[in-house]
């Protein structure tokens, strides 16, 4: 592991900068942050380390939930994922939920390949099933790459769907809290987020609403 020695080390030092950094530009930010936690947005997204939280919205440290996991998944037999639902639905009262996925996905790429990947095959199932579901679709396409980018976005609002089906919003909207959930994904190669127009904001609109979204032909443009 020679060159990589020092990476920790610089982990603490870059945050004594940043904390320092912080403190200086707004005095008593943590004292105050310490003593609350009201964020208005859930944001189920990726592992992937090229794709940043806080940074790439412009928000500061309590402003966000999040939650993320390989190929931004919310899975019925996830209970790290349902647990955090939960919690910022029936605890926090977050407004939005946000699921934001990413072109270039390597969940999504090893969904695609069908390799033999150990637990990895079963955390993906659900991908590669949505990629047999759209394999004519995604099969007229020009080129893989092409593929690849449709099934991130397929699979963003696959994942807005399950949550929308998911018991613990279905009884928060029944009960009359107002949450909306959104589909979005980023671009590695421009920093940019793409609202992919699969916004749901009550339980008798989901269907109609991520039907409408897949069925668009514009799926798998990215942003100008």
């Amino acid at each position: 592991m020679a060159g990589d020695d020092d990476i920790l080390p610089r982990l603490l030092a870059n945050n004594r900068v940043w904390a320092a950094e912080v403190e200086r530009d707004n005095p008593g930010f943590f004292e105050r942050l310490a003593h609350q936690q009201t964020p208005r947005v859930l944001w189920i997204g990726c592992s992937d380390s090229r794709v940043p939280g806080n940074e790439s919205i412009g928000l500061m440290p309590g402003e966000i939930f999040f939650h993320r996991n390989i190929a931004n998944q919310m899975q019925m037999v996830d209970f790290n994922g349902l647990a955090v639902l939960q919690y910022a639905v029936d605890w926090l009262r977050v407004r939005h939920i946000v699921i934001c996925g990413h072109y270039g996905c390597g969940g999504v790429k090893t969904a695609l390949k069908q390799n033999e990947l150990g637990l990895l095959n079963n955390w993906l199932h659900g991908v590669g099933e949505l990629s047999r579901k759209h394999k004519a679709r995604l099969d007229a396409l020009a080129d893989r790459q092409h593929r690849i980018d449709a099934l991130c976005e397929l699979n963003v609002i696959e994942q807005v769907r399950n949550v929308c089906r998911n018991p613990i919003l279905l009884q928060a909207w029944r009960r009359g809290q107002e949450i909306a959930v959104h589909g979005w994904i980023y671009e590695l190669h421009s920093g940019r987020l793409k609202d992919l127009e699969a916004t749901v904001e009550a339980e008798r609109l989901a269907e109609a609403t991520l039907d409408a979204a897949v069925a668009r032909p514009s799926l798998s443009s990215r942003p100008a």
